[in-house]
């Protein structure tokens, strides 16, 4: 390896170096972590880690306070997936997802929404892989195997390590005009090793927080693979957090804030390998863990109230069949879109009661038909489908 390049700052070798490559153009090689010189706690960063501690308690005690916090999480993963998969370029939303998964046709659907049922399965089986296993280099490559199987990218080796250089900048530019060149392939066992490593090592006294937000962005600098770094890079947080129990349920997802600060996300990592600035990076991603955190117990709240608001009604309204509304509203925070025929299996009924029940649902403005067939409805529960909006 050569040494620094001309112009580069002395405080990058923070985070690593540039190093010519044989082809001409410059990749980033990063250091192990934690990074050298430490991370400075100044009063900002130690503010932002006390904000995020604390508003992820707040968000831990809310989904505790949810009739069945399964319901959150089942609904919030789906959020994720529909968010991290358009920050890479689909257009799907959570109603595609779930219309899909409740067998609802429409020819209409962007054609994508497979890449974020993937994303679905992805994040589940990480979770229960790691009910067993540490969060380790091999679990990374099967989660990249099940996002990329079956959909755009899956010509890109999935879960393999790439064998050739890639790198990020504008559509089409070439590598002498990246915006950012990530390690060689010769670099990326030694460089995932040590990642995992970091990930770990049980010695360390730096903030579990503190140590998730630096690996995410080691992990992005290292992209590992030829697509689907971002995606698997975030799956990274809630398994990291999960895996150290600061949630006991996955609900925490920062797909929505670094969409919505897409540019600043990519520039605070770019700044780490630039400038060494590690603490900006962490700044930033604190501050997404609080804000994050925040939203989630408001739609935990949100979720109690619209279900308590609902139970009033049917009691009100529904005289003898109140018990088989409140059965089916149940039903609905667990599979908010369904048919005739589930509430008339779900109840044990006919299916002219059955139909007679949802009818009475669709005219309390509980729920709506989304079809427009004479036969084979759906019927949405819209409200708490709107909770969820990725608006």
């Amino acid at each position: 390896m050569s040494d620094h390049l001309p112009g580069e700052s002395p405080l990058s070798a923070r985070a690593g170096r540039y190093v010519r490559q044989p082809e001409g153009y410059a990749a980033f090689v990063p250091r192990p972590l934690p990074p050298d010189p430490p991370i400075a706690f100044d009063g900002e960063l130690q503010a932002c880690l006390s904000k995020a501690d604390r508003a992820l308690g707040r968000l831990d005690g809310s989904i505790q306070t949810l009739p069945d916090p399964g319901l959150f999480v089942f609904m919030y993963i789906r959020k994720e997936a529909v968010l991290s998969s358009q920050i890479e370029g689909t257009e799907s939303s959570i109603n595609d997802v779930l219309e899909v998964e409740a067998e609802v046709f429409d020819p209409e659907r962007p054609k994508d929404v497979g890449e974020v049922l993937n994303y679905i399965s992805a994040m589940n089986l990480g979770l229960e892989r790691l009910r067993t296993l540490p969060l380790s280099v091999e679990l990374v490559r099967d989660i990249h195997r099940k996002l990329l199987r079956g959909v755009r990218g899956e010509d890109k080796q999935p879960g393999e390590l790439r064998e050739t250089q890639n790198w990020i900048g504008p559509p089409g530019c070439a590598i002498e005009n990246a915006t950012f060149v990530p390690p060689p392939p010769s670099e990326l066992v030694p460089a995932l090793a040590a990642l995992e490593g970091f990930l770990t090592d049980e010695t360390t006294e730096i903030p579990a927080l503190v140590r998730i937000g630096l690996a995410h962005a080691q992990f992005e600098t290292i992209h590992p693979f030829r697509d689907g770094n971002g995606r698997v890079g975030r799956l990274l947080i809630t398994f990291s957090l999960c895996q150290r129990k600061i949630l006991l349920r996955p609900v925490l997802y920062l797909s929505h804030y670094f969409r919505a600060h897409q540019r600043a996300y990519y520039e605070r990592l770019q700044a780490t390998r630039d400038r060494g600035d590690w603490e900006g990076w962490l700044k930033f991603f604190l501050s997404g863990i609080a804000t994050v955190s925040n939203q989630a117990s408001e739609t935990a709240r949100g979720i109690v109230d619209l279900r308590e608001r609902h139970r009033a009604l049917i009691a009100a309204e529904f005289g003898r069949a109140v018990g088989h509304g409140l059965q089916v509203l149940e039903y609905l925070l667990r599979r908010p879109i369904i048919q005739i025929k589930e509430v008339q299996q779900l109840l044990d009924i006919t299916y002219p009661g059955a139909n007679n029940l949802v009818r009475r649902l669709v005219e309390a403005g509980i729920l709506e038909e989304i079809t427009g067939y004479a036969r084979n409805r759906r019927f949405r529960y819209r409200a708490y489908i709107d909770l969820f909006a990725d608006s």
